[in-house]
């Protein structure tokens, strides 16, 4: 009897060790997906938006959930230049600042410089990509590869994808702006064209434009870029790094205009599902967060009517632009930035680290733990 009871123990102390193995594997890939303004009011209007029913967005039934804090160094309501600094290098700094440290003097002083997730991957031989339906020098894709004292630095923003401080610089880089991005590298005395030619590399204006066989390709459109096959491209291509990547997607979720920004989310969503079922899990971490919340809240409605009820005639009224205040029967809205906690969603190894309430620094410190690299001094 005592040698079965031993036995029984000492196989149930084996069984206990098997889920800390599996959590302990290391990531190889990291992909973060990043919601500007989707905030969890956001999440929930997207999920009624887009199914007319509540907590069907991908993300709501990740198996790892937190709520992250947005707060700046100094302000409890954060822009996206401050929240991605924060994610990506796990400081909080000041609003404005892309990837400095708080004692920046905004657009008149350099700060400490801040070592971002993807200047981590770059240093130790990773591919990284930064893909984005917005203008590729803006605050959450500029925070992932570029240092200024202000976020409206466009052309010293960009400039630093072919002047990196670390490894290579970011392999693949799809966004919009393309005209206000030469702009402000012209207004600099530069020629963009000129620069990426010494690099070796060309800025493309679309995903057509891409050769098959380019691992580094750069386009910079006009118009908005389709996210979905930006990211099966960036994936494709940085795949073929043996060590692993980093790629960081964002796409637009500022509800100032709520049926472009729900649809924007639902879309993204819709990724994150197809990109969890294609991409190696067991090696893969994904991460969903946003850099800051919204003013938009659902206040009425019933289920079956469209969340977005009245929004004809509002359009009707304001020709279909950006809103301050919108008052719809189900859904309103103040055009504000807001400091409330925003969802963090994630799986692959390493995200039974999201859990509870943390800040947003944890979450670059969740994603090195991921890797197995320790923090930056």
């Amino acid at each position: 009897m005592r040698t079965s009871i031993a036995l029984l123990f000492v196989l149930n102390a084996a069984l206990a060790v098997v889920p800390a193995a599996a959590a302990s594997k290391k990531a190889k890939n990291v992909i973060v997906f990043l919601a500007d303004a989707g905030g969890t009011s956001t999440v929930n209007a997207a999920s009624i938006h887009g199914y007319n029913k509540a907590q069907s967005l991908y993300v709501q039934n990740m198996p790892n959930i937190g709520l992250s804090d947005t707060s700046t160094n100094s302000s409890w309501v954060s822009d996206s230049a401050a929240g991605m600094t924060a994610i990506v290098t796990g400081v909080k700094t000041e609003n404005g600042l892309i990837s400095m440290g708080p004692d920046t003097v905004r657009g008149k002083k350099d700060g400490t410089v801040l070592k971002t997730l993807l200047e981590e991957a770059e240093e130790r031989g990773l591919a990284t990509g930064v893909i984005t339906n917005v203008n590729i020098a803006d605050a959450t894709p500029a925070a992932c590869y570029a240092h200024a004292n202000d976020r409206k630095k466009a052309g010293e923003i960009f400039l630093q994808v072919f002047r990196p401080r670390y490894g290579d610089g970011v392999d693949v880089v799809i966004g919009a702006g393309r005209s206000a991005v030469y702009k402000a590298v012209k207004e600099l005395g530069e020629d963009l064209d000129a620069v990426a030619a010494a690099g070796k590399r060309e800025v493309r204006q679309a995903l057509s434009d891409v050769p098959a066989g380019e691992l580094r390709p750069i386009v910079v459109s006009d118009k908005e870029p389709d996210v979905a096959a930006a990211a099966r491209l960036a994936i494709e291509r940085l795949s073929k790094n043996k060590k692993g990547y980093f790629l960081m997607i964002e796409w637009d979720a500022h509800t100032d205009n709520p049926k472009k920004g729900l649809d924007n989310l639902v879309g993204m969503d819709k990724l994150i599902r197809e990109i969890a079922g294609t991409v190696n899990l067991k090696e893969t971490l994904l991460v969903f967060t946003a850099d800051h919340s919204f003013d938009m809240r659902v206040r009425a409605g019933q289920k079956g009517e469209p969340l977005l009820k009245g929004l004809d005639e509002w359009r009707e009224k304001t020709g279909g632009k950006k809103q301050v205040y919108l008052d719809l029967p189900n859904l309103r809205l103040f055009g504000s930035h807001t400091g409330e906690e925003v969802l963090v969603a994630a799986q692959g190894p390493g995200s039974e680290q999201v859990k509870g309430f943390l800040p947003n620094t944890r979450i670059h410190d969740i994603i090195l733990q991921a890797w197995g690299w320790k923090k930056a001094d």
